[in-house]
């Protein structure tokens, strides 16, 4: 079997994962459970849309609520660095400048990332380029295409 990847949370993000949990279980739940109760009274469940639509839906939320226990059981909670440390670890928000372009991101845990909200991954190329490293230094990571990247670090907060 293989070693199972380390989870690495932030405060935040097993804050953000405990909501969704409560979410699901207390209100979703009983929301589906309704829409199913609601289906069978329809009659013949071997021909009926809305009961499979909703056994799906439940299935879906049985599944999330099941990863959510395995993340949260498994999680190594990490602190952000200091907030006068100037070393990039999980919790820096870091502005780069990555091919003439200037992003800033927050580095989290892969169970944590959200590209289209700023939010890498550490263990993405981006992120493990990153990591350990300071505001001024220029780091090398490798693109979607294997293409190698300069990256220069702008500044560095741990807010």
């Amino acid at each position: 079997m293989p070693e199972e990847e380390e989870i690495i949370l932030t405060k935040e993000g097993k804050d953000k994962l405990e909501e969704e949990l409560y979410s699901l279980e207390h209100e979703k739940r009983a929301e589906v459970s309704a829409r199913i109760k609601v289906a069978r009274e329809f009659g013949d469940i071997s021909e009926n849309s809305e009961y499979d639509d909703a056994k799906n839906e439940q299935a879906q939320v049985e599944k999330r609520i099941s990863e959510i226990n395995h993340i949260l059981q498994n999680a190594k909670i990490v602190k952000k660095p200091a907030k006068n440390s100037d070393k990039i670890g999980v919790g820096s928000t870091v502005k780069v400048n990555m091919a003439g372009k200037q992003n800033t991101f927050t580095i989290v845990g892969g169970s944590e990332s959200d590209i289209a909200n700023g939010k890498i991954s550490n263990s993405s190329p981006v992120g493990k380029a990153l990591c350990g490293h300071k505001k001024g230094e220029k780091v090398d990571a490798l693109g979607p295409k294997g293409n190698k990247i300069e990256i220069k670090i702008l500044d560095v907060k741990h807010d």
